[in-house]
């Protein structure tokens, strides 16, 4: 377990990337517009494929839908990772995780508290270095069509948002399966694309999340998640307007693709790594 001194570090190094939260790319800076002059530019098969990725999300909330995911894969990088770090583990909850096939997707996530950051960190590393590269291989692919290919892109981004937001949760102990918990998750993808308001607004909510009274506060304000993702719509539909062009779609929507999902993981190693951050200092 790391000293206190080390913790109180690596949450100072977590606040100071909080504050950075400032800087936007220039397609985050158009979807601030006014989102009925996006209404009038934007195809309607995007709106209506943005529309129904937003719905997933909505029925993501509720049951977790078609977006869990297994559980074994990252028990695995986490007990080999441990391994190679001199951390060797054979009785704890990452060897049953893997062994049991029944405890797949029914398994609640203990604590990782054997684990130090270090080997947590690069397991969350390695799962986002991975997962970038597979979304630009997808968003060149479905680029390079133009508006006949980008309107699978869209629901497949944000299916693999979801997922490698679950495996950040996992990486750091929670249980994505836990209603709670999905919340965080959506409230990390909410982050990832927000403006200056909006981070600091999320960083607030998230503050001591573990708190009963503060997830009633939160499962309360997410009930209208409808309006929360107003934000999140318009700059994800000026993303995918930029990669409608035919063949130079296909550069675009690699590049928008692969940081669109650095940013989303991002996003859910710094939130989730300081939820447990906190509960050590404790």
């Amino acid at each position: 377990m790391e000293s206190r001194e080390i913790l109180d570090g690596e949450l100072e190094q977590i606040l100071k990337w909080e504050k950075e939260q400032k800087d936007l790319f220039i397609w985050d800076k158009i979807g601030r517009l006014p989102f009925a002059m996006l209404d009038k530019v934007m195809p309607k098969a995007i709106k209506q494929k943005i529309g129904d990725a937003l719905n997933e999300v909505g029925q993501y909330l509720q049951t977790g839908g078609k977006f869990l995911v297994q559980k074994k894969k990252v028990a695995k990088l986490l007990r080999e990772e441990a391994e190679r770090s001199g951390y060797p583990i054979t009785t704890d909850y990452i060897y049953q995780l893997e062994q049991d096939t029944d405890m797949e997707n029914t398994a609640q996530i203990q604590s990782v508290e054997k684990l130090p950051l270090e080997v947590l960190d690069r397991v969350a590393d390695s799962i986002t270095e991975s997962r970038s590269k597979f979304a630009a291989a997808q968003g060149a692919a479905t680029g390079f069509g133009g508006i006949v290919t980008i309107a699978a892109d869209i629901p497949l981004v944000m299916g693999l948002s979801l997922k490698v937001l679950q495996e950040m949760a996992l990486c750091y102990g929670y249980d994505p399966d836990d209603p709670l918990e999905r919340i965080f998750i959506v409230k990390c993808l909410q982050f990832s694309s927000a403006d200056i308001v909006g981070k600091k607004a999320i960083i607030d909510e998230l503050a001591d999340y573990d708190n009963p009274d503060k997830q009633v506060e939160v499962v309360s304000q997410m009930q209208g998640w409808r309006e929360v993702f107003n934000s999140y719509s318009e700059s994800f539909g000026w993303k995918k307007l930029f990669q409608l062009i035919p063949v130079a779609g296909m550069i675009f929507g690699s590049v928008s693709n692969k940081n669109t999902i650095q940013d989303v993981a991002e996003a859910g190693k710094m939130l989730y790594k300081k939820r447990l951050i906190l509960q050590r200092l404790k």
